[in-house]
């Protein structure tokens, strides 16, 4: 059942308020389809209209004081308010460092302030790869990625040393929904397993024992659902396929055997030691050999999996009282060929394959 409201007065039929941020993002909409049973779900939002007509919409900035919100309307806002959850994030690496520390950070702020003026609890979306510290040539070469975790490390501790009750939840890589594949929009994970499909990517950093550790959005919302329906008000909880994480290589496997069906399999993509990623991969793709999409793309591939990929696994309370259900190998094996098949049906990712294996274009530069 949901916590009971809070000291305001609420006629006894009344379901409590539920404030979510990033409702129009991967992760945001499995949290409304999760959530909006058993909450009134208001949703801040910035310039992407939800059109649903089960939450409420209000226009909000996370980069603005006070949320760009008026004072009698940030007030009204706080009186009705009995849980927040904060999903919004800065995720895109190409971004200037300074733009995501401001949404990430100063935003998470102004988020735990509404929360303690509200009395209520602040669930925080984080990330597991807090754990995974890029050294120091990586945030060299990766200032996008460096200041997104370090951003997301300091939101937390924001989080943790707030006045109000704060939950910090990790969750791993969010893939689409482990019954269709459908996601809300395309990231980087989608876009490297296309590029994998289509014979785009001939090197990867890691070696055969690597993880990416991936969870189905639906797996997220839930375990988030729960712990918030089981009014839990403190603590740290991984959201992480942990020990059932898939391998690189079988991530790989999965996107060829794809494409085998649908015509021929690419050539596998060569895994390159992290440590010759940065003595001769980087160093290569920066100088002029490569067309610039070519090159953009193959670092963009290489970031990705830098930050991502781990070796040891991540701990993981999926599955711990509170906290939804904890996913095995096998369905993690299973959402990801559903989210592969989505990918080629969406966006005319099928008909690219095949225009490609059709022209028997070379798998290092086809574009």
């Amino acid at each position: 059942m949901p916590p009971a409201p809070s000291a305001r007065s609420r006629p006894r039929h009344q379901r409590p308020t539920l404030l979510l941020t990033g409702a129009a993002g991967v992760l945001g909409q499995a949290l409304v389809e999760e959530l909006c049973d058993d909450y009134d779900v208001v949703c801040l939002r910035h310039r992407t209209p939800l059109d649903d007509p089960r939450v409420r919409e209000v226009t909000a900035d996370l980069n603005a004081p006070g949320l760009g919100l008026p004072a009698a309307e940030r007030s009204s806002l706080a009186a009705e308010v009995d849980v927040v959850v904060h999903s919004a994030a800065a995720t895109n690496w190409r971004a200037a460092p300074a733009d995501i520390w401001r949404t990430n950070l100063d935003g998470t702020r102004a988020m735990a302030d509404l929360a303690a003026q509200a009395d209520a609890p602040l669930y925080y979306l984080s990330t597991a790869f807090v754990a995974n510290p890029l050294a120091a040539e990586e945030r060299k070469r990766f200032p996008g990625a460096a200041a997104y975790l370090a951003s997301k490390t300091a939101a937390e501790e924001a989080v943790q040393s707030a006045p109000t009750p704060g939950i910090v939840l990790r969750p791993s890589v969010v893939m689409g929904d482990s019954t269709t594949g459908r996601i809300a929009r395309s990231q980087g994970l989608t876009r490297a397993l296309g590029g994998i499909v289509k014979g785009q990517v001939p090197v990867l950093p890691g070696s055969t024992g690597t993880r990416i550790d991936m969870v189905p959005q639906d797996v997220v919302a839930r375990a988030v659902g729960d712990l918030v329906r089981a009014g839990v008000t403190e603590g740290v909880y991984w959201l992480t396929a942990g020990s059932a994480a898939v391998l690189q290589r079988e991530v790989v496997d999965i996107c060829l055997e794809f494409a085998e069906r649908h015509g021929q399999r690419p050539h596998p993509p060569r895994l390159i030691a992290l440590e010759a990623v940065h003595r001769l991969l980087l160093p290569l793709l920066e100088g002029p050999s490569f067309p610039e999409s070519v090159r953009r793309r193959l670092q963009d591939y290489a970031e990705l999996l830098l930050v991502f990929q781990r070796e040891l696994p991540f701990a993981s309370h999926l599955g711990a009282p509170h906290c939804g259900t904890a996913p095995t190998r096998a369905a993690i094996r299973s959402a990801l060929v559903r989210n592969v098949e989505c990918w080629a049906a969406g966006r005319g990712g099928l008909r690219q394959l095949r225009r490609l294996q059709s022209a028997q274009a070379p798998t290092e530069l086809a574009s």
